[in-house]
């Protein structure tokens, strides 16, 4: 999602700073964008956090959205009964704190353009939970949502729009390697989709 979210902006003509704790990987997806660099970040990580910004304003003068999308999911993230209190907080550590550290320091670069907009990336869970146990996770994105929201009410007289996306299953590496280990948690997981997946790909094909 990060990937196509950071071309996709590339394509509408924005500058864009790839920020990755796995480097190669945000050096590959600034090589496939018109105007973008990369940067290796743990953005559990003030200091790193710091200077991802400190870099991307130095290179474009300045910074205009936020689009914060680093999550993780591992597989010790399961039920409340069976999830040791180190793997909840390794999640928290990403999902949660790093979404609030990426707010903090990038936020104030936004003032100083009059304006804004930060993007997090939440999930479908924050609003209704999950089929299949991932507590942390679940938690962790409810935190991003209710955030976000916070967020909104306190900077939108500053001209700054705050927004968390709450997307359904996305294709993603991290989601197929679950239903890769686990096929029955496809079947779970596909009960949140609004229409069978059959259903879509016949409308799609007169569309």
């Amino acid at each position: 999602m990060g990937r196509d979210a950071a071309i996709l902006f590339s394509e509408e003509g924005a500058s864009v700073c790839v920020a990755d704790v796995d480097g190669a990987a945000a050096e590959e997806t600034a090589a496939r964008a018109s105007d973008a660099f990369a940067v290796t970040v743990d953005v559990a990580d003030a200091a790193s956090v710091e200077a991802m910004y400190a870099a991307t304003a130095e290179r474009y003068g300045g910074i205009d959205v936020l689009y914060n999308n680093a999550g993780i999911s591992p597989a010790d993230d399961a039920s409340i009964l069976e999830t040791e209190p180190e793997a909840w907080q390794r999640v928290q550590d990403v999902n949660t704190k790093g979404v609030y550290l990426c707010c903090k320091y990038g936020i104030a670069y936004l003032l100083e353009r009059g304006g804004g907009s930060v993007i997090n990336v939440a999930s479908f869970v924050a609003l209704m939970g999950a089929a299949t146990s991932q507590i942390s996770y679940t938690a962790s994105k409810g935190a991003v949502h209710s955030l976000s929201r916070e967020l909104g009410v306190q900077f939108a007289r500053q001209g700054i729009r705050v927004n968390a996306l709450c997307q359904g299953p996305v294709e993603t590496p991290l989601l197929l390697r679950i239903f890769g280990d686990d096929p029955a948690a496809y079947e779970r997981r596909r009960i949140h989709l609004p229409a069978p997946r059959s259903s879509w790909r016949a409308t799609n094909r007169h569309t």
